[in-house]
């Protein structure tokens, strides 16, 4: 991806916990059936909720990141969401505010999610419904838990293109969920 932008830089990895309590759902009517810990839900693959959020500059830019080595799902590969799995009793709305305030720094109780889809990704390493949000946001971005190894702005078109590219080391999940909704950025 050409036209790389402002990087950001590695901090600890302080805000995940293989003890965080994840809501289970039921896979047939996405009803809440229970809860695991994190490293549960992640090691059999169990059916949870969890949420992506697209950052976009006013300009259109799409702020994109490289995952951290120390991710527990698809480290080092490139992103243009933030997000994460919804803890117990959690909103899709507040666990979207949550990762995006712990993931990139950005923490306005006036920022507006607007919801793009919410659809079910399944695959042999996660299952679960995304609850995908856009938002735009021209203020700082602060990487402080160790989750992001370098991020950067593109223009939509190139993310569009790289989404819709199979060799491009996107995330999976994000790439189905954002063609499920024609790649909107």
């Amino acid at each position: 991806m050409a036209g790389r932008g402002e990087a950001a830089r590695p901090a600890s990895r302080a805000g995940v916990s293989g003890d965080e309590l994840v809501a289970l759902l039921d896979p047939g009517t996405g009803a809440v059936v229970g809860a695991a810990p994190r490293r549960r839900v992640r090691a059999d693959n169990l059916p949870h909720a969890a949420t992506a959020v697209v950052v976009r500059r006013a300009g259109g830019e799409v702020l994109v990141h490289r995952r951290s080595a120390t991710k527990d799902l698809w480290p080092g590969l490139v992103d243009c969401a933030f997000g994460g799995v919804l803890l117990v009793g959690e909103s899709p709305v507040a666990g979207a505010r949550r990762e995006l305030a712990e993931e990139a720094g950005i923490d306005d109780p006036a920022l507006v999610l607007e919801p793009l889809l919410t659809d079910w990704y399944r695959d042999g390493s996660t299952h679960y419904p995304g609850h995908v949000y856009r938002v735009t946001w021209d203020g700082p971005v602060i990487f402080t838990d160790g989750e992001v190894e370098a991020a950067w702005w593109e223009p939509a078109d190139a993310v569009r293109a790289a989404l819709a590219d199979p060799a491009s080391p996107f995330v999976p999940d994000t790439r189905a969920l954002l063609a499920s909704a024609g790649f909107r950025l």
